[in-house]
């Protein structure tokens, strides 16, 4: 199992249609807005790594409002 933290910046006034999108794909075990330099926090768990930059580069980056993502994935 890879678990990854994906920080997405959005379009103003979209933080919450955001996460709401991200939440409902199947990889997202869980999605936050939050503060600071990143408006929406999502936590990924897939089988491997290519799974994580497919969820990433694909479904999220695709979603009407994402602006940015940076991807980490955790090591331990």
């Amino acid at each position: 199992m890879v678990h990854a933290v994906i920080m997405i910046r959005t379009d103003s006034g979209t933080a919450e249609s955001v996460r709401d999108a991200v939440s409902a794909l199947g990889s997202v075990a869980d999605a936050h807005v939050v503060a600071g330099d990143f408006d929406v926090i999502a936590e990924l768990d897939e089988t491997e790594v290519y799974d994580v930059l497919d969820t990433a580069s694909s479904s999220i980056q695709d979603t009407d409002g994402v602006q940015e993502t940076k991807t980490y994935v955790s090591l331990t």
